[in-house]
């Protein structure tokens, strides 16, 4: 394997991550809004660089989940002990990933004067809002109008 073809792997992986993953979805949107209104808080570098870590880890945290349920899936269709405990623990430690991130985001994004300039941004780039309404209207689309896998195999399941 060639070591181009193996970031196309990982690309590919990423997206089946994001077409079947409702959560993956929804922390893609979360880490997008983040990164848009980041810019008014003039964060210092140390701050940016936790930021992106942070997205960094829910989302690699989230694809590690769906490689074990993926895998956990595979191996039993039937219910097992063991599975679940490996599922909910995999699903345990991304919470506990986004839950940090909501707290670390709270103590970043709590600055009024953040919130005041990008008000004061938007109301003088109409275009920008614009983008930021049509954005704000297809972000639930995207996270809950794409197929989930888990309602996809329920429904297999139910036609059987």
């Amino acid at each position: 394997m060639t070591f181009f073809k193996s970031f196309q792997y990982a690309f590919c992986g990423l997206i089946q991550c994001i077409k079947n993953e409702r959560n993956m979805r929804f922390h893609t949107v979360a880490a997008l809004y983040v990164l848009i209104f980041a810019r008014f808080f003039h964060f210092s570098r140390e701050e940016w660089a936790l930021l992106i870590l942070l997205i960094g880890a829910v989302i690699a945290a989230e694809a590690i989940n769906t490689s074990i349920e993926t895998l956990c899936n595979k191996v039993t269709k039937e219910r097992d002990p063991y599975i679940r405990i490996a599922k909910d623990a995999a699903a345990g430690a991304v919470l506990i990933l986004a839950i940090a991130a909501v707290v670390i985001g709270i103590l970043f994004f709590g600055n009024a004067d953040g919130w005041r300039e990008a008000y004061r941004f938007y109301l003088t780039h109409p275009l920008h809002l614009g983008a930021l309404i049509i954005l704000t209207v297809f972000s639930p689309l995207y996270i809950f109008a794409l197929p989930h896998r888990n309602s996809q195999t329920q429904r297999k399941g139910k036609k059987k």
